[in-house]
Formats: C-alpha cells, sequence, structure tokens
C-alpha cells in the first residue's frame, strides 16, 4: 500500500473540476503541465489565467523531501518557524554523507561513525515533526522517492536540484533551496514565477545500444545548461509511451542539467506497471478514474507548436548513443564522432574509471542491462581495462539484484559495490591517486561531471553516457571504442564483438528487501528532545541575519568579480565540505573558493582592499566583515548553475555579501539569494562587466526606493577617482522585498508575518 494515500486521493479528487476550471479559464487545451500546475494552486479552484515567465503564483505542494545535506539547514531553519509538525508529509534521506572507497559494509561503517551527531540530530528533528526518516544504507533520495512517493499528478519540491526525478512517475517535482521547503512544511504556500513550456516530441522507439539517458543527453546538447531556464519540459509521443518509467526519471532527472523548472510525461501503461510492482496498485486504481486529467490534451500532442514555447522533436530509432563532456553535461558526442573528437581535443584516451549509479541510473533496468554487458566479457575471457564500481539505488534495489545474482555478476569482472548513496556523483569518493592531479579520463552514468567533481581533480575528464555505454567503455578501457562497429581482443588474443545490452524493465519475482531502512516518526514528538552541542564542528543553531536599516548601501568593496562558468560547486563545494553542511561559520569556509578571479584568473586569491594583500576569498570576506565594511559578488552568465544548495546563498550572506550581480542567474539560486536577504541582480547592459575594476567601492544610488520593475543604479568608484553608474535589474515581487526588508524570509515566518 502507498505511502500518503489518503492525501493522493484527495488530490485526485479535486482535480478535475480545477482542471476543467482552468481550461475554460485559459479558453484552450492544457498540457499536463499545466492540469498540474492550475490543480495546484494556494487559492484552490482557479480564478485567472496565468502569464508564462510573468506572474508569480502561489502553490500548495502535496509533500517535501530532503537529503541529509541540504536537512541539516533545512531543518535548522524549520526549529526557528515554532511549528509543533510538519504540514505535508515530508521525508529526509541519508545519502550524501557517504564517502565511496572500500566498498559497502566497510564505507557505510565509516559513515556512521564519522557522522553519527549529524544522523542522530537528523534522525531525531525528523521523529520530533513528524518527518519521515530513512537511515544511511537504504538508498539515494530520488531513487526512494520513485519507489515510495511519487505519483502521477502530484506537485513536490526537494531540496536538491534532481527532485525532477519523480516527473519519471508524471509528477511536477521541483528542485529548490531549504527556505522554500520550510514555508510548505510550515503550511505556507509556495511561489513560483509560472513557467514557461517546451515540450519534446518522441517518436519511433529505443534500440540497440541506444538508452533513455540517450534522450535527455541530447537534449541537453540542443539545449545547453540554461536552455530550460524558467521552464517546464513535457515529453510525449509514441516514443515515450514505449520507454520505462525508470526510463523516464533518467531523463526527468538530468533536466536539471538544463535549468529546467522541471520535467514530466503522461501518465501511461509504464508507471502503471511500476506502481503496482512497487506494491502501489491503490495509486493505480486511483489515478486511473481520472487518467484524462494526467496527461496533456489530445489537442496539445497533435499540434505541439500551438501549445508550447518551444517544440523539440528527436526520433528515437535514430539516436544514437550519446557520450557528453569533458567538464559540462550538454556537451554531447554521438558515440560514431567520438574518436575525431577526442583526438581533435586532446582528451586522454585510456579510461581509468567507469561508475555506475546516482540517482539518475541506479535503477533495476539501468544495472540488469549494464551487468548484461559485463556477462558477455565475462563469458568471452575479456578483462576489463578499466576500474568499475556500481551504487545501487535503493537497498530495495540492491537486495533485488543480488536475489537475481546481478550483483555477482558485477562481481566476476572485480567490480566495486559502493553503498546505496550519491559517492561519486557528488564528490564523496575517496579515490587513490586523485592528489597527484594527473590528467585522466572516467566514464560514468551520473547527471554532472564539472570539473573536480567526482575526485577533486581538476584535470579528470569526466563523461556522462548510459550505464551500458560505462560498461562497454570501462572494459574496453578506451573512450574511443564504439560497441555498435568495433571489437575487442580477449586474453586469447581473439576478436570478440559485443552484443546489444539487454534486461528486464522490472525484476520478474517482484522487488524484495528485508530492511528498507524507514523509520517513522513518533505519532506525537512534543517530548522529543533535539540537542545541539555548543562546541560541535558539525551543527551549528542559526541566528537571524540583520534587518535592512532602510539606508543605501554605500562604501562596499569588491569581494570577487568571477570569471566565467561559476556553479553552486565553485561557489560551495562539497566533497569533503559535506561535513559542514549544519555547521554555517564552518561551511563559509569554502566560500567561492572555486571560482575564478578574472583579473588573475587564479581560484581563491582576491585582493583585499584593507591591506592591498591577496588572500583567500573567505579570509578576504571576513577581513571586510570584521571591519564593518559591505561587499558584493560580480559574476557572468546562468550564475550558480547546478546544485539546489542554499549555502552557497547563506554563505555570503554569513560573510557580509550584500549583493550578487550577474549577467544572468540559475532559477534556484537566484531564490536562494532572494531568501536569504541577498540582493540577487542582473546588468541591464551586460558589457557593464567589463567596466568593474579590482580596486572599487561600490555606493548604491537608489536602494531606498526598491520596487518590483524598478532597476537600481550602483555608483562604481575607481581607485583614480573615475566613477561608472552601472544599471541593474532585477525580478523582486513585493512579497520579495518584504524578505529582503526582513533580513530573510525565515525572519517573516518566525515573526508570524509570511
Amino acid at each position: 500500500m502507498a505511502f500518503d494515500i489518503e492525501m493522493i486521493k484527495k488530490v485526485y479528487g479535486t482535480m478535475a473540476e480545477r482542471v476543467d476550471k482552468a481550461r475554460e479559464l485559459v479558453g484552450r487545451p492544457l498540457t499536463l503541465s499545466e492540469k498540474i500546475l492550475y490543480s495546484h494552486l494556494w487559492e484552490g479552484n482557479p480564478t485567472q489565467a496565468f502569464s508564462r515567465g510573468k506572474d508569480y503564483v502561489d502553490f500548495a505542494p502535496d509533500r517535501v523531501a530532503c537529503q541529509d545535506a541540504t536537512a541539516q539547514m533545512a531543518l535548522l531553519q524549520f526549529m526557528h518557524a515554532g511549528k509543533k509538525t510538519v504540514a505535508v508529509p515530508t521525508t529526509v534521506h541519508c545519502d550524501h554523507l557517504i564517502q565511496a572507497k572500500v566498498g559497502a559494509t566497510t564505507d557505510l561503517a565509516v559513515a556512521n561513525s564519522q557522522s553519527k551527531e549529524v544522523f542522530d540530530f537528523l534522525s531525531s528533528v525528523s521523529n520530533k515533526y513528524g518527518i519521515g526518516f530513512w537511515k544511511p544504507g537504504s538508498g539515494i533520495i530520488h531513487q526512494i522517492v520513485l519507489e515510495n512517493y511519487a505519483f502521477p499528478g502530484g506537485m513536490m519540491i526537494g531540496t536538491d536540484s534532481h527532485t525532477v526525478n519523480a516527473g519519471g512517475l508524471g509528477m511536477l517535482a521541483i528542485g529548490v533551496g531549504g527556505a522554500d521547503a520550510v514555508d510548505v512544511m510550515s503550511g505556507m504556500s509556495w511561489e513560483l514565477k509560472f513557467p514557461k513550456l517546451i515540450g519534446v516530441k518522441l517518436t519511433g522507439k529505443l534500440n540497440g545500444w541506444t538508452a533513455p539517458k540517450d534522450v535527455i543527453l541530447k537534449v541537453a546538447d540542443i539545449l545547453t545548461v540554461k536552455g530550460g531556464t524558467g521552464a517546464i519540459v513535457e515529453y510525449f509521443g509514441e516514443g515515450a509511451t514505449n520507454m520505462s518509467c525508470t526510463g523516464k526519471g533518467t531523463i526527468c532527472n538530468m533536466g536539471a542539467e538544463i535549468g529546467a523548472t522541471t520535467s514530466t510525461f503522461g501518465y501511461d501503461d509504464s508507471m502503471r506497471r511500476y506502481l503496482a510492482a512497487t506494491d502501489r496498485q491503490d495509486i493505480v486504481d486511483a489515478a486511473d478514474k481520472v487518467a484524462d486529467y494526467l496527461t496533456g490534451d489530445a489537442e496539445v500532442y497533435a499540434n505541439p507548436e500551438k501549445y508550447f514555447d518551444q517544440v523539440i522533436e528527436i526520433n528515437l530509432s535514430e539516436l544514437e548513443p550519446h557520450i557528453n563532456g569533458p567538464f559540462t553535461p550538454d556537451r554531447g558526442t554521438p558515440v560514431s564522432k567520438m574518436k575525431a573528437e577526442a583526438v581533435a581535443n586532446g582528451w586522454p584516451l585510456k579510461i581509468e574509471w567507469g561508475l555506475i549509479g546516482s540517482c539518475t541510473n541506479s535503477s533495476y533496468e539501468d544495472m540488469a542491462r549494464a551487468a548484461s554487458i559485463v556477462e558477455q566479457a565475462v563469458a568471452h575471457g575479456i578483462t576489463p581495462k578499466a576500474e568499475f564500481g556500481i551504487n545501487p539505488g535503493s537497498e530495495q534495489i540492491r537486495y533485488t539484484i543480488e536475489r537475481d545474482g546481478i550483483i555477482a555478476t558485477f562481481e566476476k569482472m572485480g567490480t566495486k559495490v559502493f553503498t546505496n548513496a550519491c559517492g561519486p556523483c557528488i564528490g564523496q569518493w575517496d579515490r587513490a591517486g586523485a592528489d597527484k592531479q594527473e590528467k585522466n579520463t572516467i566514464v560514468h552514468s551520473f547527471n554532472r561531471n564539472f570539473s573536480k567533481r567526482a575526485d577533486g581533480n581538476p584535470n579528470t575528464h569526466a563523461f556522462v553516457t548510459s550505464p551500458e555505454m560505462v560498461a562497454a567503455l570501462a572494459i574496453s578501457g578506451d573512450l574511443t571504442f564504439n560497441p555498435i562497429t568495433d571489437f575487442l581482443i580477449n586474453d586469447n588474443g581473439e576478436e570478440v564483438k559485443l552484443n546489444p545490452p539487454h534486461g528486464d524493465e522490472l525484476p520478474k519475482r517482484g522487488f524484495d528487501v528485508e530492511d528498507a531502512g524507514f523509520q517513522a516518526p513518533a505519532v506525537d514528538g512534543s517530548n522529543v528532545q533535539v540537542a545541539v552541542s555548543p562546541t560541535s564542528d558539525r551543527l551549528q543553531l542559526l541566528a537571524p541575519f540583520d534587518a535592512w536599516d532602510g539606508k543605501n548601501i554605500t562604501g562596499a568593496k569588491l569581494l570577487i568579480k568571477a570569471f566565467g562558468k561559476c556553479t553552486t560547486d565553485h561557489i560551495s563545494m562539497a566533497g569533503p565540505w559535506l561535513r559542514f553542511r549544519g555547521h554555517l561559520d564552518n561551511i563559509s569556509n569554502n566560500m567561492l573558493i572555486g571560482a575564478v578571479n578574472a583579473y588573475n584568473q587564479e581560484a581563491n586569491k582576491v585582493k583585499n582592499q584593507i591591506t592591498g594583500a591577496y588572500d583567500a576569498v573567505p579570509a578576504v570576506a571576513r577581513a571586510y566583515k570584521a571591519a564593518g565594511v559591505p561587499s558584493i559578488v560580480v559574476g557572468d552568465h546562468n550564475y550558480g548553475e547546478g546544485s539546489s544548495r542554499e549555502h552557497a546563498a547563506m554563505e555570503p550572506r554569513f560573510l557580509g555579501v550584500k549583493a550578487v550581480l550577474v549577467k544572468s542567474f540559475a532559477r534556484i539560486h537566484e531564490t536562494n539569494l532572494k531568501k536569504q536577504g541577498m540582493l540577487a541582480l542582473t546588468f541591464a547592459n551586460e558589457a557593464d562587466y567589463d567596466k568593474i575594476q579590482e580596486n572599487d567601492t561600490i555606493n548604491f544610488l537608489d536602494l531606498t526606493e526598491f520596487a518590483p520593475g524598478k532597476p537600481l543604479s550602483l555608483e562604481f568608484v575607481h581607485a583614480d577617482g573615475s566613477k561608472d553608474v552601472i544599471l541593474a535589474n532585477h525580478t523582486y515581487n513585493d512579497s520579495q522585498i518584504g524578505w529582503y526588508v526582513a533580513g530573510s524570509a525565515l525572519n517573516l515566518i518566525a515573526a508570524g508575518k509570511a
């Protein structure tokens, strides 16, 4: 039986009335995305049509999910809200704080010892406030959500950018910062600018070596890492219905890599099969009663150009396997062209590691198809040329693939089976030799491949591809290997051709597990004590940020002018820094240490205008803060791309940064800055980026007139006394300006004014 089935039935009970009313107001057929949006309005039944990309709208999500790294700060904030219990079903998942090194058993034991304080804190807070808690080793948040909580037509938010994975079951699942989650957990509305819509029509059928992963790798190549910003991507067509539910999840998962608000698919038989297989036939029974409301209207899919802001068409029958990278997930290369690309660009051809797993590709089907390649290699006497590791997506997946012999197949090739956790995908990988920073290549089935992300080595060229392609490439040890056309040489010197992968969509004997790792909360948590040691270096109770004093910011110093790509990994690194995610002071020591200074092209080396010396970014920020000098950060395009981590906004706020001025923002990061009481500004004229000099002092000229739609004027005073006045745009509405005035959105909640 499904979790929260009565809540799900309630959603379905109002859907028809709300969607019918929305269709009447909009005056045309509706996409699936619009049906879910209009059926989840905070006000209930819709009373007006909204403009895509313009109107801010209040929504009522059905549930919230948090992973352990971001849950710490989210729950520390929730403790300030003064609520006795969460207002909507909420879960916490311990998947980020487990490092991959030796293997599952040893690595999990080490994590349980090293992070015991954090896990105990999350367990007790969850127990107190009515939150479902998934223990370390239970699995990766998004796989567990897909297996247990996602449902067609629902809306959820999660404190991880890959919350969008639940779109594989027909949800609108959206990644947010912890402050947004606190709003919903506190029983308040959640605000989102009504998204634009991108339609992706899938024709034909996947075959041979091509996998669902190749669909999103192709879409990323088309749209780039910012092409989906402010939009929902909705997939439809015969190609969509011909695909497995977990394959759909993979595609939606990597929608985060194109900046999309979320991605989704219409309700179909693959979802029915998956729900039934995961013991949720009761959802199927309820969903079937409103099935027409759980997919786009037929007229929409027949004439998509009339209803979507942009339409992409992909013929799956002609789609080639893709290998995207290095250093960015949107650089797509079809396997047939990889040899020429790799040689021309000087990429290391020898593959050192192949890694399968992460929230993107860790399903039963993924593991089965990859194992079918490994099985062939073992049968033909081929010794793999690269090391190989897997992360099952959940304990249910791990237990089932062990029962069905899939793990044994992997182990015949010397594969390391890591914990059911994120591991190398988020930098939680103690890779031997990475500290030497040698130039090398790895291939993985993860979602992101930014510099240093997997192993901390800036010279690791990481390429993203499907699990089956990872297996083939790892076995060959050669980035230029094309399994469709090329042969391998076995240990006897014989030529061997790999057959295309195969694997069951769902286990023939059903899923099985002894202990899934779930801890239900206390019925009444009022007597549960949550203790945080004042001497802890892992956890720190939060103090509210100061409210705005109502005056113009003057005498501010330029902290850093970031050059080029500046993701949340650059602003607040993961990896070993994850251990400080619950301690704002300690985690702030990683603030912007990965960003490249435009003036010297070096990372973590900026000028302290007080002393004239160069120092680490956090050190300079702390010096300014101690001296009572405000500072600002300047950046390039798509600033804050990547994770939903709000630490990338909280750290600058904590260290005295007053504003971030960039050419453009990634959606989640812009919202996170606003929530924390920061000024998130964009250049009205992007060329003004070049006018900003290293020794500038900045004065705001009209912040006292801060208002929706009114640009702000900033005076940049250069070292020689000359000045440039730069116009900065913003997207603040009245309520968001209220967050700024109060010092943060949380301050309003705590004061009972939100």
